[in-house]
């Protein structure tokens, strides 16, 4: 299994709702931390996918406007 990047989020926030909105699709969703020396909320965080799921991640994206 082979896992990519398909956004970088600017906050614990913002990565926690887009997990969500991928997740109630049926995606699967790793968080990945930037920075190992930053608090959680000062960090950027890696949404990883599967590669096989990936276009589908980005078109859920695309159809909930994001």
């Amino acid at each position: 299994m082979t896992w990519v990047v398909i956004h970088m989020a600017h906050s614990r926030q913002e990565a926690a709702r887009l997990t969500q909105m991928l997740s109630r699709e049926g995606v699967l969703v790793r968080l990945k931390p930037v920075y190992r020396n930053r608090s959680e909320e000062e960090n950027c965080y890696e949404l990883l996918v599967l590669r096989s799921e990936a276009a589908s991640a980005r078109e859920i994206f695309l159809e909930q406007g994001f």
